[in-house]
């Protein structure tokens, strides 16, 4: 049984625990039963940096112990193509680019952020430096080179802090899709930023009944309140569905990480060709003070703007995403 097809329901993942051992910066672990997987072991050498990875079944340990879940589709001998989701959802979220690109012989890879959908709950962490840290867990166990990384929203901030700290050695190209950076609160530096009050109806929302902040979320994320929207019960199910998989600590401390977190530096790091994507009806995560400054800032920055797309636009663009990406992997 290869990484990609081992695929372990929800109820596996809460009611078995995982053997494993720790080697180094990063480990991927088996679940119980998982004899086939076992047999698949693999035991990595990073000659650069003297560290071991083993490669079995789902997960990734970190060095402080956290579980990160990954999946794989595509061709392993493709390029890899890596993909950072964003708040409150999983891995899941990337499904349709996911599939789309492993059809065109890329390897796409895809983590649930720790505290979210199938990773570890850790009560430390959730952070914008710990979440680039695990994936730079994820992308030396999984050996990636060249690859490309893509992030929406929160996990656009996570691949830019992720360059900004491990620099672009394993890195080709990244994308940012309706993107935090350079940052979204109000500042002295970024006055047209979000009040802080909003951020605090959230965590407020979030604290009181998540279930229902989340099913509310929907309307604005995926633009359903636009006149003429076609509204997908399925979609709202999904997106309410991931959020639910995730700790409820977790997802309100990342709040302050996707609002709070400046960005500026990370941006002036990614050196790489940057592809910054953003719908111009976004009514998360403002257009201006995001994908616009953060264009300014990249060095190989180019913005492509989705008239009337909304946060959500991978999945309500999926097409034109998917086709802008393919597009630019290419180039």
């Amino acid at each position: 049984m290869t990484t990609q097809e081992f695929h372990p329901s929800r109820r596996t993942v809460l009611s078995g625990s995982a053997a494993f051992a720790v080697a180094g910066s990063g480990l991927l672990t088996a679940l119980p039963g998982s004899a086939a997987a076992a047999e698949k072991t693999a035991i990595r050498q990073d000659p650069t940096k003297g560290t071991k990875a083993m490669l079995q079944g789902s997960y990734v340990t970190t060095k402080d112990g956290v579980q990160i879940y990954v999946k794989q589709w595509g061709p392993q001998t493709g390029q890899p193509v890596v993909f950072s989701h964003g708040w409150p959802l999983t891995g899941d979220a990337f499904e349709d680019q996911m599939m789309f690109l492993a059809q065109h012989g890329y390897r796409t890879i895809a983590h649930d952020r720790r505290g979210h959908g199938r990773s570890s709950q850790p009560g430390f962490g959730n952070d914008l430096d710990h979440y680039a840290d695990d994936l730079a867990a994820v992308t030396e166990a999984l050996e990636l080179k060249s690859a490309v990384h893509v992030g929406h929203s929160t996990g656009g901030g996570e691949v830019a802090r992720y360059i900004g700290r491990h620099g672009v050695s394993r890195v080709a190209k990244a994308v940012l899709i309706g993107a935090i950076p350079p940052i979204m609160v109000k500042t002295d530096w970024n006055p047209d930023g979000v009040p802080m009050e909003v951020f605090d109806g959230i965590r407020a929302g979030v604290k009181a009944d998540r279930s229902q902040f989340f099913k509310d979320l929907t309307i604005p994320f995926y633009g359903y309140n636009r006149p003429g929207a076609k509204v997908s019960q399925g979609v709202i199910d999904s997106f309410w569905m991931q959020g639910m998989m995730g700790g409820l600590l977790a997802e309100y401390e990342c709040v302050k990480a996707f609002s709070e977190t400046d960005q500026r530096e990370d941006l002036k790091k990614m050196i790489v060709p940057t592809l910054v994507m953003h719908g111009d009806d976004d009514q998360i995560v403002p257009i201006a003070t995001s994908a616009q400054a953060a264009v300014a800032l990249l060095p190989k920055g180019t913005l492509k703007v989705v008239p009337g797309a909304p946060h959500g636009i991978c999945t309500t663009h999926k097409d034109i995403v998917n086709e802008e990406l393919l597009a630019f992997i290419r180039a």
